[in-house]
């Protein structure tokens, strides 16, 4: 009888090992949030083609219209790693908003500290727009508070105009191309793809101005310190799967394939708008001086608007340890970009 006892016992014993040992094996879970346009590529791809699997990660996508509502499911504990915009981040960081930035989500700020080919201003037919300077005293429709705001501003002053000679209409991003098509603005500042939708809905619409190194329309991954720091393994495993899976979106055989995951993942997007949209996108998930830069100048713009009181110190913000390491272990990755090896 005390040797069927024993047998059992080293039984239980066994099988709670087993049970440890699988729970030790399962793959963290990260909930990562993605906006609802090509900007959020690599986390599709990395989701959808394994990356993130690969590095050992349960990866679950949130989608989100809107960088404040990523924030905000982001504060409210509903995903682990967002995308921010800097053109507001610094004011939120003033005001106590903890967060690290440790990846780039989409821009190319790493080369340099302004990336905005995806962005622009779309002139409607009969507007009497064919001119930046034919925008005083329109109805401009855009994003208040938007890195596309930041852009309209940025045009407007280096062409000599004042900010407050247009009428500045606030419209939601799901919003652009309907309110653009109804004749309810003159022109509409947007991006990709919805440039490109508004030219297609609206005959005899005119893009007046692309791009032009006027911004960052850049973006970072961050997540709050608790999450970036309680597991520093999983947070490189994070970065790596970001980086790996950006090569591949970048690498132009795989086109067609990421077209059709694209169109899966964003509403009102097919495969074919994908692709004729997706050179103006910049895919680095390098972050260093430059990034710092295009930061810093965010700060600058805060602070002109009184939004915020002093400097903050990206330093404070920009964690570049884990793309760092991703960058020296695996330089196959940026080859392709500038300044890769």
């Amino acid at each position: 009888m005390k040797s069927v006892r024993i047998r059992l016992i080293l039984v239980l014993l066994v099988a709670c090992g087993l049970l440890t040992m699988g729970w030790a094996a399962a793959a963290p879970t990260l909930r990562i949030g993605a906006a609802s346009n090509n900007g959020g590529m690599i986390v599709f791809v990395g989701v959808d083609k394994g990356f993130f699997a690969k590095h050992g990660i349960d990866a679950k996508v949130v989608i989100r219209n809107t960088g404040a509502q990523l924030t905000k499911s982001l504060k409210a504990g509903e995903i682990d790693f967002a995308p921010a915009a800097f053109t507001n981040l610094p004011a939120a960081l003033e005001r106590g908003l903890k967060m690290r930035g440790v990846v780039g989500y989409v821009g190319g700020s790493f080369f340099k500290s302004t990336t905005d080919e995806m962005v622009g201003i779309v002139a409607r037919p009969q507007s009497g727009i064919t001119a930046i300077a034919d925008l005083k005293g329109k109805k401009i429709g855009v994003t208040f508070g938007s890195t596309g705001d930041l852009y309209l501003r940025e045009v407007l002053r280096k062409n000599g105009l004042s900010y407050k000679l247009v009428k500045r209409i606030n419209v939601r991003p799901p919003s652009i191309v309907s309110l653009f098509d109804s004749g309810g603005v003159d022109a509409m500042v947007g991006w990709e793809p919805y440039l490109t939708r508004m030219l297609d809905k609206v005959s005899g619409a005119t893009i007046i101005v692309r791009g032009g190194d006027h911004v960052c329309f850049c973006a970072v991954m961050h997540g709050v310190p608790e999450t970036v720091y309680r597991d520093k393994a999983v947070t490189q495993a994070f970065v790596d799967a970001m980086a790996e899976a950006a090569a591949y979106v970048r690498d132009p055989k795989n086109r067609d394939e990421i077209a059709q995951i694209g169109a899966r993942y964003v509403r009102g997007m097919d495969a074919s708008l994908v692709k004729r949209t997706f050179d103006y996108w910049t895919y680095d998930p390098r972050l260093g001086e430059n990034t710092f830069k295009a930061f810093s100048f965010s700060v600058q713009q805060l602070l002109a608007q009184k939004k915020m009181k002093k400097p903050y110190d990206p330093a404070n913000y920009l964690d570049l340890q884990f793309i760092t390491s991703t960058m020296q272990r695996h330089p196959e990755w940026f080859k392709d970009l500038p300044g890769g090896s």
